[in-house]
């Protein structure tokens, strides 16, 4: 593809290969408007450039940390009004901290399940020796 002053224009499967994602969850990302700088050349296809790599990589990184896409486009309209992340920065903290304390909460339950089943286990082990005998 060509070089432009920004960097490489890619196909969309070149930037799903890329990025590690779809085609299809590219194309869905776009209609969700996170990504919106998506050029179009002769005949209508798109094209991405770097920047469109660099935010599909920060998203797959959201998500890794728990983010919902609802809560992706959250942190996009705020972007969208000042253009700066002053404000989206503190907005990301919060919903970080949101998520660390769901975290906390799912790896106690979870905990908490891990010993039960332990004590099942050996219940069903002490039934099983003792049908044995």
């Amino acid at each position: 593809m060509s070089e432009d002053k920004k960097g490489n224009n890619y196909a969309i499967g070149h930037l799903a290969k890329s990025a590690g994602l779809t085609p299809r969850t590219i194309r869905y990302y776009e209609e969700r408007g996170l990504l919106d700088s998506i050029k179009r050349v002769e005949g209508g296809r798109r094209v991405y450039t770097d920047d469109d790599l660099r935010r599909l990589k920060f998203i797959k990184r959201l998500k890794l940390l728990g983010l919902t896409l609802a809560e992706m486009e959250e942190l996009a309209e705020i972007y969208w009004i000042d253009r700066t992340n002053r404000k989206v920065l503190p907005r990301l903290m919060e919903l970080l901290d949101h998520h660390c304390e769901e975290t906390d909460s799912r790896i106690k339950s979870l905990t908490k399940l891990k010993g039960e089943i332990r004590e099942y286990r050996e219940r069903i082990r002490t039934k099983l020796t003792n049908v044995q005998d």
